[in-house]
């Protein structure tokens, strides 16, 4: 035990030491989460919108007022040909234009309906698709409102039946799009943290030549790994605790669960991590190899995680794939204790997974690591 002691000391005096690995440590991933949590986002909003308005009609200009009224949409000018309209699509000038047919009103009045012109700029499929409801919505809306202006209803006529939906949104009440993604975002910089470190640190041993001397030491195999690795479990511990204060005092994200049932978590994940980054060190022998390899590995788990896109979505193969992602598995406990108040049972499942995980990757990364006595 004594042993251990000694060689954790030794790896925290090393990090401390180190006065350009602290503020990577603790620093930038701390900026980093507040500024993904600000720019990744899905909500698209202040869309730059045209018009070609070829009616000149109150009705017509009723519409535009709508969409000038909305606060997802940035009504920018009016053109007055197709041509011109998409001249500025091109240039990204609009990324929206509504097209008013003329006579517009009259057919309206006449025929009881009409068409409008709708162009969207689709090279951002996603983007595209909300826009599209923003657009479809203001004018469902208008439609309705223009019944009753238009075609004013008679005593005689049967009075349509008006049915009224009443939303409730549970776990995440006001539609922040910060408390969804700033427990992603918080899951994102443990991991890539504990697994650079864990991982360039036993390579750094390598590339400086100590690992050889600490390997002809009496020290066991068991000894050093746990000594190399704690400090960096310690340091993964440390940035979500600095993480959870932060997702309050700035995003106010709420804390419905048991925090103590996400530390228990969080300590077996890092588990996790932590044998990934010693497995990674023992087939590289220089620093930018271990980056390069954990970089790619992280990459693939985070994309499929279910942080930035839903996991539902993705194509069979790929879901199925996202079982063996341990990433996976913090991202969704980390929103179900924090957002919904999901106990114990609720994350076992889980839970017992992500140990499964933690003892496969930790036993592999201690088969692989060769010691000569």
């Amino acid at each position: 035990m004594k042993t251990i002691l000694y060689i954790i000391q030794k790896e925290f005096k090393q990090i401390f030491r180190n006065k350009g690995m602290l503020p990577i440590i603790f620093v930038l991933p701390l900026l980093q989460l507040v500024i993904l949590s600000n720019a990744a986002t899905f909500e698209v909003k202040n869309i730059k919108f045209g018009y070609i308005d070829n009616d000149h009609t109150s009705t017509s200009r009723a519409l535009v007022e709508k969409f000038k009224a909305s606060t997802y949409f940035n009504v920018l000018t009016d053109f007055t040909s197709e041509a011109q309209a998409s001249s500025a699509m091109l240039k990204g000038e609009v990324d929206v234009v509504l097209e008013i047919p003329q006579y517009f009103e009259s057919d309206l009045q006449k025929e009881k309906h009409n068409s409008l012109g709708v162009t969207i700029n689709a090279i951002d499929g996603a983007a595209a698709g909300v826009e599209n409801v923003y657009v479809t919505q203001i004018i469902q809306r208008f439609n309705q409102q223009i019944k009753v202006d238009l075609f004013q209803i008679s005593d005689t006529q049967v009075q349509p039946v008006n049915i009224e939906t009443i939303p409730l949104f549970w776990y995440n009440e006001t539609l922040n799009y910060k408390t969804f993604m700033v427990p992603g975002i918080l899951v994102l910089l443990v991991t890539m943290i504990t697994l650079f470190l864990s991982g360039m640190n036993i390579v750094r041993e390598k590339e400086i030549g100590t690992l050889e001397q600490i390997n002809v030491t009496p020290i066991k195999k068991s000894q050093f790994i746990i000594g190399k690795l704690f400090p960096f479990w310690v340091v993964g511990m440390g940035l979500l605790s600095i993480g959870l204060i932060l997702a309050k005092l700035i995003f106010n994200v709420p804390m419905l669960g048991s925090i103590v049932l996400l530390y228990a978590y969080t300590s077996i994940y890092i588990l996790v991590i932590l044998g990934m980054g010693l497995f990674i060190s023992n087939f590289t022998d220089t620093q930018q190899q271990a980056m390069f390899i954990a970089w790619f590995f992280v990459v693939i788990f985070i994309l499929m995680s279910g942080l930035f896109t839903p996991i539902e979505s993705m194509p069979k193969w790929a879901q199925i794939l996202t079982e063996f992602n341990p990433i996976k598995y913090f991202v969704e406990i980390i929103r179900m204790v924090m957002l919904k108040g999901s106990g114990f049972t609720d994350i076992f499942p889980l839970a017992i997974k992500t140990l499964v995980f933690a003892v496969i990757m930790n036993g592999l990364a201690v088969w692989s690591y060769k010691k000569t006595t």
